[in-house]
This record gives structure tokens, C-alpha cells and sequence, in this order.
């Protein structure tokens, strides 16, 4: 009986300590994590009673402020932020994909070389050669990169701290995509896969369409070139033909419109992005309606010049008349190759060191346009006039060229020290610009293509035309008659057999190991095409007149064979 309110007493203790240690784990101590947001004025403003309303109106509003500052956070995150060059501005160099695009072994080589000549970045014309998806795929090659080989680029690129600016054709040589059925209707002019027709609502859905494949595999790129150079037949469609006759005939405003639909698209959904275009349509077009469109807000131009001794006085023209058009950034594009013949095979050097020169003239002026920011300058490498042409001279035979043009620009002229540091890198001894010749065996990558092309422009021609036509004992003894009629005599024959089958066997072999050579660089395509436009022509009636020949001296001077 004594101990029972003892028990009752306990167990009422114990029930307290048990309240106490649960309350103190409902509602912790005043310690708090640091990123806790009572540490934030906002929240410990919002526990004074007077900010109970505000309070309550962030609270019902703070779903959509969370979705309004996410979509504000992922636009910073995207937003391309451009790297600015100075007053020099940036070094560029052009590759042309459209033709002889080379495999990843040797652009990783010329990527190298690149950051070795104090190049800032590659200006990549992919055309066919980029792995399009979708209803696009069928503008890919045979031979096209595969998304794996873009990004491989890619990491080239940075390694050798070289920015990637792709250039995506937009209007004017639009040959690869309008030369298929697909896309037949979207052609200016129904017979010509040139330009693309601006009054089609499909043709502005194929560009964006083509832009967002090429920026999307690129997530990194700040630039991107939308080429709109040579707009061939622009005005000339039914639909533009209308247009025109109901704007007063204007086909500056005809281009300008569709630039400028391209180049808000692009600002719009990747901002901060640098927009490039080639200039050449707009040398033409006022300045007034250049003002009026407000393209220059969008784009800068890219203004190109590629012969040896182009007019600076003409270049200065062009800039003023763009810097009173609202222009305010502008790019300047000389070249190192493919701009001195459709077919050229071996690069005429001393042309291109010329056109540096010239593009060094210009810029030396440019403090008269104080407004104007130069932007930098590109050495474009064409490798193709366009889609149809033939293939202009290869990269690796263009590479003297290119490290003499680009030791040019960075020495600001063709200084002993320039010509020196070139001879270096190319593993020169010397180097005569006015016959193109070298002297020594480089050591730059495609080297041995180089040498043998040489070899092949100096002598192929030459030694097939002295052994099959200017030789007396053939026009004598083996003419297109007695071959037709498989009538001869081997004795007469014996006079000069030997000396033809010794020329085809030495260039055989010798053109066996230029394809070789050929093979670690480029795909079978290249390979077939450059023989058959610079070689074949001129085997092709070597290797004829031997089978020829055989043949006929086999049939020991039988009757005329009917």
C-alpha cells in the first residue's frame, strides 16, 4: 500500500521525459544548416506580421516564379558566348568538305599544324559530308562523317585550341540538297539546283531544319557561317517574279528578307550567337534598304576578295557604304588555295602570298573606319567552285601555300623571319614562289602526296605526248588505221615498242604508289575522281596503245582484220 503512489509517481516521471524527447525531435534546436533560407533576409523579413499579405502572394505565385527563373537559368546556361580576339582579330582557316574531304587521321594532323601557325579556328564547310538525320538523311554522302567522327572533330579542335565555326549554306549553292527529287519544288528556278526559292514555306522549314542538326551536334559553337554567297537566278522564280512586280522590283529587299528570317531564327533560339554571312550579294543592294530590313543586327558580313592584286580603294568603298548601313563587326576572307582555276591541281603560291598582301593593305586602313570592329580574317581552301565543278587542287598539295599565306598574316608581311619559320615547318630548304618550286623533301603531313603531284603536273603530260605523238616511227607505222584494222609489221613495231612499254610501266608503279599514299588520306571516291580528271586523262591513251600494241605484234603481221 506505501509503494503504489511510488509506482504511479515514476511512471509519470518517465511518461514526461518520454514527452520531453519527443517534442525536442519534432522542433530541433535553433542550429541550421547554412544554405537553410531563414538565413536569407527574404525569409526572416516575411515572419514580421506586416509581410503576412506579401508572403502569401509569393507563395501562390511561387510555382510560376520557379518555372519563370528555370527557363531564364537554362537560357544563360545555352547562351553562346563568343570569345572576342582584340584588335588583330581572329585567325581563320577554311576547310572546303564539299570535295576531298579528308578522313580524321589527317585533319587531326592539320589540326595540329593549325595551333602551330597561330590559327584560331576552323571555318568547316561540312555540305554533304554531315551525318543529316531524319527526312535530311538523304543529303548525306556515301562517305559522310558519322556523329561520332563530329565530335571527334570536335575534341581535335579543342585540343589544338582551335574554335569550330561551321558554315551551313542558306540560300545560293544549295546544289547538294536541291539536286535531289525530294526537294526538286523548292529550286529558284525549275532547271537549276543553285539557289533556293525564299517564297516557299518549305524552304525557310529546310533551312532551320539543317541549322538545328548542324548547331545541335555542335553545342560549344558561339559562330556559325550561313554562307548566302552567289544567289544565282534570285528573282527569276514564279513566285518571286510576283513578289517583285508588287514591291517595286526590289531584289535587295527580295535577299535581305530571307537573310534576315535565317539570322533572327538562329539569334532567337541560340542566343548569343554570332551570325556570318558572305557579302557579295549585298555589294549591290543600298545602304538604304539595308538600313530598313535591320539586318545588320543580326549578321556581320564576311567580305571576299581572292585575286592577287584586287583593288584596296574598291574593299574601302564596300566598308564605308556597310558602316553607314548599321554594320558595326566585319570579317575580311583571303585565300590559300582553290581560287585560281575549276580544275587547278598544283597551288599556285605566289598568287595567294599576293592576295595576303593585299588583305594586309586593308587592314592597315582600317583605323579611317574607327566605328567598324574588325572581326578577323579567314584563308578560305576551296576545293570546289561549286557542287558540279571539278575538284581543285588537294589539301596536302596546298599546304606550302597555307603555312606561307598564314606566316604572312601573322608577321604582318613575307619578312625574312616569316619565309624562315615557313621553310621550317614545311621542311624546306627553300622555296622558289615565282616558278613554285622547292627545294627539299617536307616533312609536313601529305608531304609524299605533295612531291608526287608535283611530279605528275611537271612530266605525265609531257613524257605520254613525246612517246605517242611525237614520234615519226608511230605516225609512220601505227597509226589509228592499222590499229583499227589490227594491220603491222612487228619489225617496224620494234623500233619504238620498247621504249613506249618502259614509259607505262614506270608510271604505272609509280602512280600505284600515289594511290597508296592517297588511301591513308582520303576515301575511294577522292581517290577515283582526282585519277580520273588528272591522271586517266592522259594514261587512259598510254594504257589503249600498249594493249594495242601487244596485241598487233602477237598476230605476226597478218592480212587487215575485217
Amino acid at each position: 500500500m506505501v509503494r503504489r503512489p511510488y509506482l504511479q509517481v515514476l511512471r509519470l516521471l518517465v511518461l514526461l521525459i518520454a514527452l520531453l524527447v519527443g517534442a525536442s525531435l519534432l522542433y530541433p534546436s535553433e542550429s541550421k544548416p547554412v544554405d537553410d533560407p531563414s538565413h536569407i533576409d527574404f525569409w526572416k523579413k516575411a515572419k514580421d506580421p506586416r509581410a503576412k499579405a506579401t508572403l502569401e502572394s509569393r507563395e501562390i505565385t511561387g510555382e510560376a516564379r520557379h518555372r519563370t527563373t528555370t527557363e531564364q537559368t537554362i537560357n544563360k546556361e545555352n547562351r553562346r558566348q563568343p570569345k572576342q580576339y582584340g584588335a588583330a582579330g581572329m585567325k581563320i582557316v577554311h576547310l572546303d568538305l564539299k570535295g576531298a574531304a579528308p578522313k580524321l587521321l589527317y585533319l587531326e594532323q592539320i589540326f595540329s599544324l593549325l595551333h602551330t601557325l597561330g590559327v584560331h579556328g576552323v571555318l568547316m564547310e561540312y555540305e554533304d559530308m554531315f551525318p543529316f538525320e531524319g527526312d535530311l538523311e538523304v543529303l548525306k554522302s556515301t562517305y559522310a562523317y558519322s556523329s561520332a567522327d563530329i565530335e571527334k572533330i570536335q575534341d581535335l579542335a579543342d585540343r589544338n585550341q582551335l574554335e569550330i565555326i561551321p558554315l551551313v549554306q542558306t540560300f545560293g549553292h544549295m546544289e547538294f540538297v536541291l539536286k535531289h527529287d525530294k526537294y526538286l519544288t523548292l529550286r529558284e528556278v525549275e532547271n537549276y539546283p543553285n539557289s533556293l526559292n525564299p517564297h516557299l514555306p518549305d524552304s525557310l522549314k529546310l533551312v532551320k531544319e539543317m541549322i538545328s542538326q548542324v548547331l545541335d551536334k555542335h553545342p560549344a559553337c558561339s559562330r556559325i557561317h550561313i554562307g548566302a554567297d552567289e544567289v544565282y537566278y534570285l528573282g527569276e522564280g514564279v513566285e518571286t517574279k510576283q513578289w517583285l512586280s508588287e514591291h517595286e522590283e526590289d531584289r535587295g529587299k527580295l535577299f535581305l528578307d530571307h537573310v534576315m528570317a535565317v539570322s533572327s531564327y538562329l539569334t532567337t533560339k541560340y542566343p548569343g550567337i554570332e551570325v556570318i554571312m558572305w557579302d557579295d550579294m549585298m555589294r549591290k543592294i543600298s545602304k538604304e534598304t539595308i538600313q530598313q530590313t535591320g539586318i545588320a543586327q543580326y549578321v556581320a558580313p564576311m567580305v571576299w576578295f581572292y585575286a592577287a592584286q584586287f583593288s584596296t580603294d574598291s574593299v574601302e568603298e564596300i566598308l564605308s557604304k556597310y558602316l553607314e548601313s548599321g554594320f558595326r563587326n566585319v570579317w575580311f576572307a583571303s585565300a590559300f588555295k582553290g581560287a585560281s582555276g575549276a580544275a587547278q591541281d598544283r597551288t599556285p603560291i605566289n598568287l595567294h602570298l599576293q592576295n595576303q598582301l593585299q588583305w594586309l593593305k586593308v587592314i592597315k586602313s582600317l583605323p579611317k573606319f574607327p566605328s567598324l570592329h574588325f572581326q578577323g580574317l579567314a584563308l578560305t581552301g576551296w576545293q570546289r567552285y561549286d557542287h558540279y565543278s571539278a575538284l581543285c587542287e588537294l589539301l596536302p598539295v596546298a599546304i606550302p601555300s597555307l603555312v606561307i599565306c598564314a606566316q604572312t598574316v601573322r608577321y604582318g608581311s613575307f619578312s625574312t623571319e616569316a619565309k624562315t619559320t615557313s621553310l621550317q615547318t614545311l621542311g624546306f630548304k627553300d622555296i622558289d614562289l615565282e616558278k613554285n618550286v622547292s627545294e627539299g623533301t617536307g616533312s609536313f603531313a601529305g608531304a609524299e602526296i605533295y612531291e608526287m603531284v608535283c611530279h605528275i603536273h611537271d612530266n605525265l603530260k609531257s613524257e605520254i605526248t613525246n612517246v605517242l605523238q611525237d614520234n615519226s616511227d608511230i605516225k609512220g607505222w601505227f597509226t589509228n588505221y592499222h590499229r583499227k584494222y589490227h594491220f603491222a609489221n612487228p619489225r617496224n613495231l620494234e623500233r619504238f615498242g620498247n621504249k613506249v612499254l618502259k614509259v607505262h610501266q614506270k608510271w604505272e608503279e609509280y602512280l600505284a604508289k600515289l594511290r597508296l599514299q592517297m588511301e591513308n588520306i582520303y576515301f575511294p571516291d577522292t581517290v577515283e575522281e582526282w585519277m580520273e580528271e588528272n591522271v586517266n586523262l592522259y594514261m587512259d591513251a598510254l594504257r589503249v596503245f600498249v594493249e594495242d600494241y601487244k596485241k598487233i605484234v602477237q598476230l605476226q603481221a597478218k592480212p587487215k582484220h575485217k
